[in-house]
């Protein structure tokens, strides 16, 4: 795969602006180990290998366990090992990067609104959000993942 555009370069404040978001995410007070794997199962979806490769590392740096991780895109068989905040999460992420098909039902919503507040619900959407968008950069101008470049 060759790289059609290096986004950051080109449009710095662009990139910034995106890292804006993702600096506040790091201290919302979300764990970190939920973001990651919202990050991951979003980018699975959109089949950004350069988000999933980098998000995958994180885990596995966080300590997430490589079966854990090889069982993100098939979470609902994973039974107890994804706990309830993780199967919320993944719900929702799959719920909301899918939107255009699901409209986000009330039912998804409802999961996670049971286990998570609403300031956790508001940070949970802007995490999908991101990552959807970086998703769509990554994609669009053909990221390397990092296991191309190392």
């Amino acid at each position: 795969m060759t790289q059609r555009l290096d986004y950051r370069s080109i449009a710095p404040d662009g990139a910034k602006a995106f890292m804006g978001v993702s600096a506040y995410l790091a201290r919302c007070g979300l764990p970190k180990i939920l973001i990651d794997l919202v990050f991951v199962r979003t980018s699975q979806i959109n089949g950004c290998a350069h988000c999933i490769d980098l998000h995958s590392h994180d885990l596995l740096k966080e300590g997430l366990s490589v079966d854990k991780l090889l069982l993100v895109p098939v979470w609902r068989e994973a039974g107890s090992l994804f706990d309830e905040r993780e199967r919320a999460a993944l719900l929702l992420a799959e719920s909301v990067t899918n939107v255009a098909t699901t409209g986000i039902p009330d039912a998804d919503f409802e999961v996670a609104r049971r286990v998570f507040s609403d300031k956790e619900l508001a940070d949970l959407f802007t995490a999908i959000a991101i990552m959807n968008a970086y998703n769509r950069i990554g994609v669009g101008f053909r990221a390397a993942p990092g296991a191309l470049t190392r």
